[in-house]
C-alpha cells in the first residue's frame, strides 16, 4: 500500500454518488461522534473471514451471500432478523450437502442502508426531490423533509447495525444455527413447496450423517452448535466507511470496522475514484461488482490497484451481466484475470442484471433468468478451467411477491399482493431456498461427472 494512504486520501479524488448534505457543520459532527463509536466487528472476525474466501478461491468452500436490496431503520425487528438467517440457513444446509464443501455464510445486513441510483432527482406530479439513496442518506416518503440529505441517519443506521448484529450473534451464541437441529429453521416453505420433500430428504441425511459421526467419535461434535456468519454491505457513503476505519493494536494496517466484507459496487469501480482509493487501503477481504460496462483495461488496473500483493482472500469478483449477456461479457474478463496469474474468488450475481419492468412500470425480476445465468456461469467458468465459489442473492424470509416465476408460477398479477421492497424485487424463501437446491443439484451433477 502506497504510504500516502489514509482513511480520507480518498478526498483528493472524485467521488460519485455521495449525498449532497445542507450543513457542512452537521455533517462534522455526525462523523466525529461514529469515528468515536465502537467498531461493529472486530479484525479477527474479519481475518477469519479472508482465510476462508481464501479457501473459496482455491475451491475449498463456497461463498452464500444474501439479504435484503436495502434495510430499512424500521424493520430492525427481531422477526424480520431471524428470518432473514434462517433462509440463510437453509440455504447453506442444502448448499453443504449439494456441494459436499463447507459454506461461507454472509448476509446483506447490519450495514446495507445504502444504494446507489442513475439519477439525482425524482419529479412527481411537477414536484422534483432528491432521489431516495436509502435510510443511510434520506428517507423514502416524497417530502422535501424526509428526501433532504441528513447526516444523523448515518447515527441512526450505526445504531441498527449494532442491534441487527447484536441479536444475530444472540441467536447463533443460543444454539439458533445447532445443526443438531435443523428443523428449528423451518419456515412455511416446507409445509407447502413443490420441493418441500426433497428439501426434508436432505434435512434427514445431514442428521443421520452427523449421528453416524458422533457414534464413531463416541461424543457430540460440539463444533456443530454454531456456525461462523458475516456481514457485507456496498461500501458507498464514504463518510461512513472512513468514520469507523481504524488501526489495531497488533495488526499492522487499518480497518474498516463498519463490517466484514465490503464491496464497490459497478457505478463506483473507477480506478481514478474515491471508492478504489478508499478501498485499496482497508485490510479488509473486499469485493468489486463487475458487468457489462467493464472493460478489460478497468478490470486490470482495479487488480493492479486493489490486489497489488495477491494476497490469498483479499479480492472477490461479483459478476453481474444477465441471462442474456453472461456468456458474451464474462469470459474476456475470465481471461484477463488469468493472464495476470492473480488468484481471486469469483463469486455470481443473478439478481441485478435481470431486473426488468411489468407493463404496469414495477420492477420484478424472473426466476428463469436468475437460475439461467448462474447455469451459465458454472458452465463458463468449468470451459475456462476456473471455479465459481459462490453466489451473491438479494432475498427476504418474508413471504413476498416481488420476482415472478419458481416452482409456485408466480405471475405478474402476483406481484401486488405483497410487493414489500423499498427499492429492488427480491427472492421470497419459498424461491430462494428453490434456487439453493437447483444449485446444489447442479454442482453435485458436475462433480459426479469430474470423478466418471
Amino acid at each position: 500500500m502506497s504510504q500516502c494512504w489514509s482513511p480520507t486520501s480518498w478526498r483528493s479524488r472524485k467521488a460519485t454518488q455521495q449525498p449532497s448534505y445542507p450543513c457542512l457543520e452537521a455533517v462534522d459532527r455526525a462523523v466525529e461522534q461514529l469515528a468515536k463509536l465502537p467498531p461493529l466487528v472486530t479484525s479477527w472476525e474479519i481475518e477469519s473471514l479472508k482465510s476462508q474466501l481464501a479457501e473459496a478461491a482455491a475451491g475449498q468452500r463456497f461463498l452464500l451471500q444474501g439479504g435484503d436490496c436495502a434495510e430499512s431503520l424500521e424493520e430492525c425487528e427481531s422477526s424480520n432478523i431471524a428470518a432473514k438467517l434462517k433462509i440463510l440457513l437453509q440455504m447453506s444446509l442444502v448448499l453443504v450437502h449439494g456441494t459436499r464443501k463447507r459454506i461461507i455464510r454472509v448476509g446483506r445486513f447490519a450495514g446495507q442502508y445504502a444504494k446507489p441510483r442513475s439519477e439525482d432527482t425524482e419529479t412527481r406530479d411537477g414536484v422534483t426531490l432528491p432521489s431516495y439513496r436509502g435510510d443511510l442518506i434520506n428517507r423514502l416518503p416524497f417530502t422535501e423533509a424526509d428526501r433532504t440529505h441528513n447526516p444523523e441517519l448515518m447515527l441512526r443506521a450505526y445504531e441498527r447495525s449494532a442491534l441487527t448484529l447484536n441479536f444475530i450473534r444472540s441467536l447463533i451464541d443460543g444454539g439458533f444455527a445447532d445443526l443438531h437441529h435443523p428443523e428449528y429453521w423451518d419456515l412455511a416453505f416446507v409445509e407447502h413447496s413443490p420441493r418441500a420433500a426433497e428439501y426434508q430428504r436432505i434435512v434427514e441425511s445431514i442428521g443421520d450423517s452427523l449421528r453416524f459421526m458422533e457414534t464413531l467419535a463416541g461424543t457430540s461434535i460440539g463444533e456443530i452448535n454454531r456456525v461462523d456468519f458475516y456481514t457485507s454491505h456496498e461500501g458507498l457513503h464514504l463518510l461512513y466507511e472512513q468514520a469507523q476505519t481504524r488501526q489495531v493494536p497488533r495488526r499492522t494496517g487499518w480497518y474498516n470496522l463498519a463490517t466484514h466484507f465490503p464491496w464497490i459496487g459497478m457505478r463506483t469501480a473507477d480506478p481514478d475514484g474515491a471508492h478504489v482509493e478508499y478501498f485499496r487501503g482497508i485490510a479488509n477481504p473486499i469485493a468489486v461488482k463487475i458487468g457489462p460496462t467493464m472493460t478489460r483495461e478497468i478490470l486490470l488496473r482495479l487488480l493492479d490497484d486493489l490486489h497489488p500483493d495477491d494476497e490469498p482472500g483479499r479480492l472477490t469478483l461479483i459478476h453481474r451481466f444477465g441471462a442474456h449477456k453472461i456468456a458474451k461479457g464474462l469470459p474476456p474478463l475470465i481471461e484477463a484475470v488469468k493472464e495476470t496469474g492473480k488468484t481471486v474468488l469469483f463469486c455470481c450475481d443473478p439478481m441485478h442484471g435481470n431486473t426488468q419492468r411489468t407493463a404496469n412500470g414495477v420492477k420484478t425480476r424472473n426466476f428463469d433468468h436468475i437460475l439461467a445465468e448462474i447455469e451459465q456461469a458454472f458452465e463458463i467458468h468449468d470451459n475456462a478451467g476456473t471455479y465459481l465459489g459462490g453466489v451473491h442473492i438479494e432475498l427476504t424470509g418474508e413471504d413476498v411477491t416481488e420476482c415472478v416465476g419458481g416452482a409456485r408460477g408466480l405471475a405478474e398479477a402476483d406481484l401486488s399482493r405483497a410487493y414489500k421492497s423499498q427499492v429492488d424485487p427480491r427472492l421470497n424463501y419459498e424461491q430462494a431456498l428453490e434456487l439453493a437446491l437447483l444449485i446444489a443439484r447442479r454442482v453435485s451433477q458436475m462433480n459426479s461427472a469430474s470423478r466418471t
